[in-house]
């Protein structure tokens, strides 16, 4: 979840909140179950930070509409905000901890400049350039310039620290790959598909079978002649891709009406259909490329594998860093 962004948001996002005409009518959004559940108004300490009530507010705020969206009962919706609390707090929590374990190394720091440069943008895009609208929001909020450059600063270093542990899980080994390859074969099922060009020519009020046909066949006779299937699209087709050279991209067989799939699948790459008289009118259909069913080839799918080991890494090499602070930090939960 994004921190940054979300500390402009008012806390009577949380308040009113109705469901529409279509859904279960959620008539009393638990606006107020923080201040029943923390009575303190505290939800955690970690180390010396408190996090606060409002502090959940801020980070929720903008999220109950589309939860709302989503919910079909109160009870569902209900179960949806404590979850997503509890997923704020953890949030928060974690924050505190990576901002602290910046700090480890006394030599870091991030310079005024980058702050000052945030802060310029921030008026900019979060109050339209308006200096006395930054300064109400503070007063709203009860912090000073200094508390909010501050934040500003942990935010950066939160961004920075996460990223660094996403940079050390980038690199995968041609052996995962081709490990991870032979383990899921099935993943990599590829229908019959084709790279589809076509060009259609309407039928007309006075059309025939036979006049569609002669059109049809008209066609042909220049593609065999060595004209461009896409010149003669652009020229003669009547649907949406005309523009394209009548290109439709890769569909897959099951993507694809009968009798169209009966005739492109008996091609192969660079060749063209006869006339096909549809009620809709002629089509003539051409093969850009072509792929079997069967499993992807590893070379084919070797990019989309890398990227998904590269993700698990991430996110495993994140929660073990996270853990980490966690066993070595004081929290309490309230």
């Amino acid at each position: 979840m994004s921190l940054r962004g979300l500390r402009f948001i008012s806390l009577s996002l949380l308040a009113g909140v109705v469901a529409g005409s279509a859904r279960a009518e959620i008539a009393n959004p638990p606006a107020d179950n923080l201040n029943l559940r923390y009575a303190n108004g505290i939800t955690a300490i970690v180390e010396d930070h408190i996090i606060t009530v409002d502090d959940v507010r801020r980070e929720i705020g903008p999220l109950i509409p589309e939860i709302q969206k989503q919910s079909r009962t109160e009870k569902e919706f209900n179960e949806k905000v404590e979850a997503l609390q509890e997923d704020v707090i953890q949030n928060l929590i974690d924050r505190v901890l990576i901002v602290k374990d910046f700090y480890k190394d006394e030599k870091r720091k991030v310079p005024a400049s980058y702050i000052d440069n945030q802060l310029a943008e921030t008026i900019i895009t979060q109050f339209d350039g308006d200096r006395s609208k930054f300064l109400a929001y503070l007063r709203s909020r009860g912090i000073s310039q200094k508390d909010y450059r501050k934040e500003l600063e942990e935010d950066m270093i939160y961004g920075y620290m996460r990223q660094q542990q996403a940079k050390s899980s980038s690199t995968v080994s041609p052996v995962k790959i081709e490990t991870f390859y032979n383990e899921n074969k099935e993943r990599f099922y590829q229908e019959d598909s084709v790279h589809l060009r076509l060009i259609q020519i309407a039928r007309a009020a006075d059309d025939t079978d036979a006049s569609l046909r002669a059109k049809g066949e008209e066609i042909i006779t220049q593609l065999k002649a060595g004209t461009e299937f896409g010149d003669l699209a652009r020229k003669y087709s009547q649907d949406s891709r005309k523009g394209k050279g009548g290109d439709w991209g890769w569909q897959r067989r099951s993507d694809l009406r009968k009798e169209f799939s009966d005739v492109i699948f008996t091609l192969e790459k660079g060749q063209h259909s006869d006339a096909l008289i549809m009620p809709e009118g002629a089509f003539v259909l051409f093969v850009e490329e072509r792929k079997h069913a069967g499993v992807q080839p590893l070379d084919e799918v070797r990019p989309d594998i890398e990227h998904t080991l590269v993700q698990q890494g991430s996110r495993q090499a994140t929660e073990r860093w996270l853990e980490k602070l966690r066993r070595n930090a004081y929290v309490k939960h309230f």
